[in-house]
């Protein structure tokens, strides 16, 4: 079970990352960026040939800094054979440079007793920083959804608040829609910039967590939303995006469309991701906020 001071008060080492030109190419590429191998867009996330690129796609700040599977330390009290991603908010500070050496600090904000019944819900951000310059890149917060560790604060009475429920995706036909089909291997070559767990790889594992096959990792998915966003509303410059916020709802299966639906409201547009073929929504009341 969760004890609230214990885990409230978690200590993250630092963690040094040091990214280069290819990695920045390869997230990209992991993403389907490049599709259109014509499209100037595309190309220069993935192309290094023109000064100055490639660009490195905003929401490559999620994987940087990477803290390790530290759910799993019997110390947290959390029951980790039962915990899913829930929930993607970036905030970008200064735009990612193409390569660089960064810290990423991490720090638990937010533990939140949803009921014995219910479950928990566990919130920590990342500062993502120049290691030479000491420059914010962006906050990453990050929230997990613990299933089997509601009720534990009957005893103390130690729990957060929960966060206002995020805006509502709106109904009807949207503003722009575009679909982004998948590879059958995309998560295999996701995994090679970030998640290594084999629920994305091995058939085995994929069967014994209840699924038909190896899934897609969200934020592979989150990073493909993001991509959407950035081709439809910002001319697929990454300086406009200033903020993604999706909630993680269902799997996509690596092959599948995934269709992103767009509603712009100003500087905001919100969006959710469904998978075309099954009409499953995969991300819902997402926020992104643009800068003109």
């Amino acid at each position: 079970m969760i004890d609230y001071p214990k885990l409230r008060n978690w200590a993250f080492p630092d963690v040094e990352h040091r990214y280069t030109c290819d990695d920045t190419i390869r997230y990209a590429l992991a993403l389907g960026v490049g599709s259109n191998p014509t499209d100037e867009g595309q190309l220069k996330f993935v192309n290094d040939v023109v000064e100055g690129t490639p660009f490195a796609m905003p929401t490559m700040a999620v994987i940087l800094g990477f803290p390790g599977s530290w759910m799993q330390a019997p110390e947290t009290g959390i029951d980790f054979s039962k915990i899913v991603h829930g929930e993607e908010l970036l905030v970008i500070h200064h735009p990612l440079p193409a390569s660089a050496t960064i810290v990423a600090r991490h720090r638990i904000v937010r533990i939140v007793d949803k009921g014995p019944t219910r479950g928990a819900t566990v919130t920590y951000d990342k500062d993502v920083i120049d290691q030479q310059t000491g420059l914010l890149y962006a906050t990453v917060t990050h929230t997990t959804f613990a299933r089997g560790d509601g009720g534990f604060s009957a005893a103390s009475g130690l729990t957060d608040e929960a966060t206002a429920a995020p805006q509502r995706t709106p109904d009807g036909e949207p503003h722009a829609a575009i679909e982004l089909a998948t590879l059958p291997q995309q998560a295999l070559m996701y995994r090679m910039s970030a998640d290594r767990n084999p629920l994305h790889s091995t058939p085995e594992v994929a069967h014994a967590a209840g699924f038909e096959r190896p899934i897609l990792h969200g934020l592979c998915t989150y990073g493909i939303a993001s991509r959407a966003l950035l081709e439809t509303y910002c001319g697929s410059d990454p300086r406009r995006l200033k903020r993604l916020f999706a909630r993680f709802t269902a799997p996509v299966y690596p092959g599948e469309t995934i269709r992103v639906e767009m509603y712009r409201e100003g500087s905001t547009v919100l969006f959710r991701a469904r998978v075309k073929e099954r009409d499953r929504v995969v991300l819902d009341f997402g926020a992104a906020e643009l800068s003109e």
